[in-house]
């Protein structure tokens, strides 16, 4: 049948004639947008299968959980039997292998990236930070590269940030400024991150990219994130999926334009990435999107509107999908006009006019072919899934990562030896020697005091009287007259002495010195 699959492209739905993305062309990104409602995410899932039919795996984040259905064989509901008539296609129910992530390690498995990894830019901007706060925690980092402590976790930066704090002054001359309200702006957004559970996202097991490269059964994997928790944190979400992005750009290797892609990344809520970021983050947005393509792998942003992606970003994704969009209010007018003008022109069709006109289930599509040209925009009628559409039951969901190729890897935290680890071991070694000098200082102080002291009795006692021998007359009355002088002036003689020893021990200490000194004289 002419309207399916192909080694090379993959069949997305049908307009004039059949709309096929291909493969070699795939990791030249792409963009799926329309209003809530229009059937983007349905199309998300139609193209999201048709990759892993063709051995490439996925990753997806499911905003609402209506992507799980994936893992699922498809049940031939009434519509979807309907659309594949529509578009002269024969319906076959499939299933397709799901690996299921959660940043809160609840409805999947835990993704750990190590705050290190992170690095200050990205950390930066989900906390929010100012530049001057940024500029502290890129000495944070560089003190700790400097000194090998590594910075794992929050705790471990934390450590970092109090012991930055500490030393001050010394860094100052070396890094800048380190004030002491820049260390405490940071920690207070730290700990608004932890009130967000932020702090089960760092730490190890740290995600190893390759386990989001796997095949089952000649199908690749579709990864998807559960991210309705985590959307409610939009920075955290956002911040998450670039450094995913920035690890699979670090760590994989150039592999120019391959057959088809290694991997496909769905970035739905794209808007949340560029909402109210810095320069500097865009452009490194900008340079990952436009470089990570020779790596094997395409980015496809999912959101409402083209505008809601920089111009910069938006001119490097060739494969397109548009549902419908309103245009109640002038800015929509607006941005219904700026989303017709980003396609190749059709003169059969007014592209602006009928972005407004889609049912649900339809799209305009463009995607490259030949040389990487865009082809002309068309009205599309989209391919349903395969696989269940909709969102499944927690016992399938259980079932499903029962079964999951990476069970056992990440679902339990490890806490390696790391910055907090460290400064702690030097601050108790340091309160130790400092504690170890002032006993041997004090030892040695007491020693020559008690020493004296002994000195002092023997030389009044020792001599005059053997263990066990009976007081005479006369010591027992000069026991008598030193216990009632030293009554009267022993307060202030002894206490005198009792400065030098401290506290009630030192008063009764001086007191027998006393009674004893005074005794010999009388003994005299």
């Amino acid at each position: 049948m002419a309207n399916a699959d192909t080694d090379d492209k993959i069949f997305v739905g049908k307009a004039a004639k059949p709309q096929y993305l291909s493969l070699n062309l795939a990791n030249r990104h792409g963009l799926v947008t329309g209003a809530t409602g229009t059937g983007k995410t349905v199309t998300l899932q139609t193209i999201a299968e048709g990759f892993s039919r063709a051995g490439v795996p996925v990753f997806a984040a499911d905003i609402k959980g209506d992507l799980s259905g994936v893992s699922q064989e498809g049940q031939g509901k009434d519509w979807v039997v309907k659309r594949c008539k529509e578009i002269d296609m024969k319906y076959e129910a499939d299933q397709f292998p799901v690996v299921f992530w959660d940043l809160f390690g609840e409805q999947g498995h835990p993704i750990r990236a190590t705050v290190s990894e992170m690095g200050p830019l990205l950390l930066s901007r989900m906390m929010n930070l100012n530049d001057t706060q940024e500029g502290v925690l890129n000495i944070a980092f560089r003190v700790a590269d400097e000194n090998g402590l590594p910075i794992l976790d929050l705790k471990d930066l934390r450590a970092m940030l109090g012991f930055i704090a500490d030393n001050a002054a010394d860094l100052t001359k070396t890094y800048g400024n380190v004030s002491s309200a820049s260390v405490g702006a940071i920690q207070r957004q730290l700990l608004v991150l932890e009130n967000q559970k932020g702090e089960k996202f760092f730490g190890e097991p740290a995600l190893d990219i390759n386990d989001l490269m796997k095949k089952t059964g000649g199908k690749g994997n579709i990864n998807l994130l559960a991210a309705d928790k985590l959307m409610q944190n939009p920075r955290l979400y956002g911040t998450f999926l670039l450094w995913l992005l920035s690890e699979m750009f670090e760590e994989l290797p150039e592999i120019g334009d391959p057959d088809k892609p290694k991997l496909v990344f769905f970035f739905d809520e794209a808007h949340l990435l560029f909402d109210e970021a810095p320069k500097v983050l865009l452009e490194k947005i900008e340079q990952v999107v436009r470089l990570i393509r020779s790596k094997g792998v395409g980015v496809y942003f999912v959101t409402q509107n083209p505008a809601d992606v920089p111009e910069t970003v938006l001119a490097q994704l060739g494969n397109r999908v548009q549902h419908a969009l309103r245009a109640y209010t002038p800015n929509e007018q607006k941005a219904v006009k700026v989303a017709a003008q980003s396609f190749r022109p059709n003169p059969k069709l007014n592209t602006e006019r009928v972005i407004t006109e889609l049912g649900k289930g339809e799209a305009l599509t463009s995607f490259l072919e030949g040389n990487g040209v865009p082809a002309m925009v068309d009205r599309t009628l989209i391919r349903p899934p395969a696989g269940d559409v909709g969102a499944i039951t927690d016992a399938q969901r259980k079932a499903v990562i029962a079964k999951s190729p990476v069970k056992g890897k990440y679902d339990e935290a490890v806490d390696s030896e790391s910055a907090y680890e460290m400064l702690q071991k030097k601050t108790d070694l340091k309160t130790r020697n400092a504690g170890q000098q002032q006993d041997e200082s004090g030892d040695q102080q007491s020693g020559n005091v008690l020493g004296g002291i002994g000195d002092l009795i023997g030389g009044i006692f020792g001599t005059n009287r053997k263990r066990g021998e009976r007081l005479s007359t006369g010591q027992k009355v000069a026991r008598e007259v030193t216990r009632s002088v030293t009554n009267r002036i022993g307060g202030a003689v002894a206490g005198e002495l009792g400065k030098k020893i401290g506290g009630s021990m030192g008063n009764t200490i001086g007191r027998a010195i006393l009674r004893g000194a005074l005794g010999g004289i009388l003994r005299r």
